[in-house]
């Protein structure tokens, strides 16, 4: 797969200037999801790191080409209103069929993410744990890749939440099942459903 720095250098100017005259390597991006009814969920990193994750989006095929969220991106840009809509469903409907779904506390995930020009493929490993409340549950981050380039480092550990219904559900729209390794009582449990 071949690198775009020039996107990166674009992605990583536009997140710089949201702050006239702002220093990158002072600036920290907070974004805050606040659920009407919930908890809030927040994930804080550098400008560096979500412009390297914006552009792996954009240019790594392996990264998220199969994913629901990846098809309706296509979709959209094609102005296939019926057909964005009818990815995100069918992603819904194949997590729910999934044949370790739904998530439960001792589930051990491993995410594996593609190279992307001069930054190396590496992986995540996350565990499912019962949250204070049910049916929530929470997604920690148990360990990474050795070694990471800052850059990537800033961004490890994005899909940790505290208390969630559904844990693995951005990682299954964002990165697709092809990424996602799920491991129940010590035995891997196939991507997909027996039959598909």
């Amino acid at each position: 797969m071949t690198h775009a720095p020039a996107q990166l250098d674009t992605i990583t100017q536009s997140l710089t200037s949201l702050i006239p005259g702002g220093v990158r390597a002072n600036m920290q991006i907070v974004v805050t999801e606040q659920q009407p009814q919930g908890p809030s969920h927040t994930w804080t990193g550098t400008v560096d790191g979500l412009a390297l994750r914006l552009s792996t989006a954009l240019t790594d095929p392996g990264a998220a080409a199969g994913s629901p969220l990846a098809r309706a991106e296509d979709a959209k840009r094609r102005r296939d209103l019926a057909g964005e809509i009818g990815a995100l469903m069918d992603g819904g409907a194949q997590l729910e069929a999934a044949p370790w779904y739904p998530a439960r506390p001792g589930d051990i995930v491993h995410i594996t993410y593609g190279a992307v020009g001069p930054y190396p493929a590496y992986g995540e490993t996350y565990v499912i744990e019962a949250a204070d409340a049910e049916p929530f549950l929470s997604m920690r981050l148990l360990h990474h890749s050795p070694n990471l380039p800052v850059e990537i480092l800033a961004t490890t550990g994005c899909y940790a939440v505290d208390e969630d219904t559904d844990p693995l559900m951005e990682p299954w729209f964002e990165a697709g099942a092809e990424h996602i390794t799920l491991v129940r009582d010590g035995a891997v449990i196939p991507h997909q459903a027996p039959g598909r």
